[in-house]
């Protein structure tokens, strides 16, 4: 039976940046345009935490039991390792996704946007079906697309919305940095896992592209950001201040750019995450003021 410990490290706590980062980036947004509303904002939050948390113990369950995760090298898996049942871990998955639909509604009816209950759902589906089912999108190429656009421009320009009713040229380019770096994450998560993942037939955009390419495509993932940091700095000198965060990503693409494969590879996860989190806190705040 799994422990409070393991339940946690199985929810993959370093995965959160990629929740909070678009998020105080959309506050920041909004706060520049005096739209600024604590508990709209906190709700934005625990949204996109839960809905974070859902699919990474949504995808433990299914690779689970797909036995993807037989011969894992990365973190801790409950199904995989079984230390919980996978209807325990299935359990975890919904009832996260319950409380982002619950914090979601609130934001929705709050801000008076019916529409908005349509993109939870797919936020949710979206979130179910990178593993769950039949033919998830995850196994077929398609899990960077997803995590551009529903941790990147959905999560960012959705916080700005809801908070103050409309979408900026400014807006649009910090959703498409989060996104980069969202991505790259992932991109390096599926290049550590390329071996295992061709042995259980799991063809994500790493396996498709290859070692190479998949390197190249980490490397463009996280520059990108910064190029848009110099742009949004034309507009908003302070934003600027968000370059500090390149000092974390040298290390983790000194090791792609190295070939480390393997364990090796997981500093990589862990320094691009707080990255993107410190470059969101810079680029959050500078544009809030």
């Amino acid at each position: 039976m799994a422990t409070v410990a393991q339940w946690i490290e199985g929810a993959r706590v370093r995965t959160l940046p990629n929740a909070i980062a678009p998020v105080v980036v959309g506050v920041g947004v909004a706060t520049g345009l005096g739209a600024f509303v604590w508990w709209k904002a906190a709700l934005a939050l625990l949204v996109s935490l839960a809905l974070i948390i859902g699919v990474n113990y949504a995808n433990d369950y299914s690779d689970g039991v797909r036995g993807t995760d037989d011969n894992r090298v990365g973190p801790l898996r409950l199904v995989g390792s079984k230390l919980a049942s996978p209807r325990a871990v299935l359990t975890a998955a919904w009832s996260s996704f319950a409380v982002a639909a619950l914090a979601g509604s609130a934001l929705v009816v709050a801000s008076g946007q019916w529409w908005l209950f349509g993109l939870g759902a797919l936020c949710v589906a979206g979130a179910w079906f990178y593993t769950g089912g039949k033919r998830p999108y995850g196994y077929a190429g398609l899990g960077e697309v997803a995590v551009f656009v529903f941790f990147g421009l959905v999560a960012v320009l959705g916080t700005v919305y809801v908070l103050s009713g409309q979408v900026t040229g400014v807006a649009v380019g910090s959703a498409v940095a989060v996104g980069c770096f969202s991505c790259a994450v992932l991109v390096a998560n599926n290049l550590r896992d390329i071996p295992t993942d061709k042995e259980v037939g799991k063809r994500t955009l790493a396996v498709l592209l290859g070692d190479r390419d998949t390197r190249a495509l980490y490397t463009a993932l996280v520059v990108i950001p910064f190029l848009l940091t110099v742009l949004i700095g034309l507009r908003q000198p302070l934003a600027l201040t968000a370059l500090v965060s390149v000092t974390l990503v040298v290390p983790a693409l000194r090791r792609v750019l190295r070939g480390f494969t393997g364990r090796a590879l997981i500093p990589v996860l862990r320094d691009t995450g707080l990255a993107m989190l410190v470059w969101a806190i810079a680029t959050g705040v500078a544009l809030a003021l």
